[in-house]
């Protein structure tokens, strides 16, 4: 009787992961199956590197959404990063319980405010002060970036602290056994250890930068042009799609599937990179 229940357990626990790889398979093959033809029509070297976009002239140019997706992300990391592991690390190692128990809930808080939240956020504190500081209409590669480092910091200080409070105690004390100091002892031997699941952290932190549309449209600018600097206007790719997919048809319609294709492809390239930074690291 208990070996059947074993049995029908693993059945169901089989179809759950099959499920998810049904979900992704489906995913894949409707965006190939649609984007791949647009790209043929449009031709590969006009919609990758093509810097005008005008569906009125039936000309697809992403690249300038390719240069702001990424201008963006990488706003997103250098900000959200440091800030998130610095602050998993004074959670894991210096926080007072007293303080931890306010600091804790709020971080947790963030992570369930919504997108649309954080944009009206971005709209009335950000967008302004950068406007007044440093000039410009405030809608830009900075704004976004400064708000897109906000939203990504839950995941990476949830995951990075757990993986940190996961490290054996003997690490730390073989390091003060040694003579390190306290700082050095959880840089130096605690960090090391814990970096597979901090990698992780930033990847997930890295997905949600790259596929967040809502707040990025209510402060980047949204304007499909080479951004020319930190302070000027910018479009994502899938702002791109949210704006317009509501209104396209035809080759309108194909383009922006196929743009979804890009973002796929980048998100793949992304996670890629990191796993081989993280296979390397853990040889070393």
């Amino acid at each position: 009787m208990a070996k059947s229940k074993e049995k029908i357990m693993e059945v169901v626990f089989l179809l759950a992961a099959c499920v998810s790889i049904l979900a992704v398979a489906l995913i894949c093959v409707f965006l190939f199956a649609n984007g791949i033809p647009a790209m043929k029509k449009i031709g590969f070297a006009d919609f990758l590197l093509g810097t005008t976009w005008k569906p009125g002239n039936d000309i697809y140019g992403i690249f300038p959404m390719i240069l702001g997706s990424i201008y963006v992300t990488a706003g997103a990391i250098i900000i959200g990063v440091p800030i998130g592991l610095l602050t998993a690390v004074f959670l894991a190692w210096y926080c007072p319980e007293k303080i931890y128990k306010v600091v804790k809930p709020a971080v947790e808080l963030l992570a369930g405010i919504p997108s649309v939240v954080y944009g009206f956020f971005g709209m009335v504190m950000i967008v302004p002060t950068i406007r007044y500081n440093m000039g410009g209409t405030g809608s830009s590669i900075l704004a976004a970036s400064i708000l897109l480092g906000i939203m990504i910091l839950p995941t990476i200080i949830g995951v990075s602290e757990s993986a940190i409070r996961a490290v054996p105690g003997s690490y730390y004390e073989g390091s003060l056994a040694l003579g390190a100091t306290h700082e050095r002892s959880i840089f130096r031997a605690v960090l090391p250890a814990a970096k597979s699941g901090i990698f992780a952290g930033i990847i997930l932190g890295v997905g949600r930068a790259i596929g967040e549309t809502m707040a990025v449209i209510m402060v980047a600018g949204n304007q499909a042009r080479v951004p020319s600097g930190i302070l000027k206007g910018v479009r994502t790719l899938t702002a791109n799609i949210v704006i317009e997919m509501g209104y396209a048809e035809g080759l309108h319609r194909e383009a922006l599937i196929a743009t979804g294709v890009v973002l796929f492809v980048f998100i793949l390239v992304i996670n890629l990179a990191f796993s081989i930074v993280k296979m390397r690291s853990n040889k070393e």
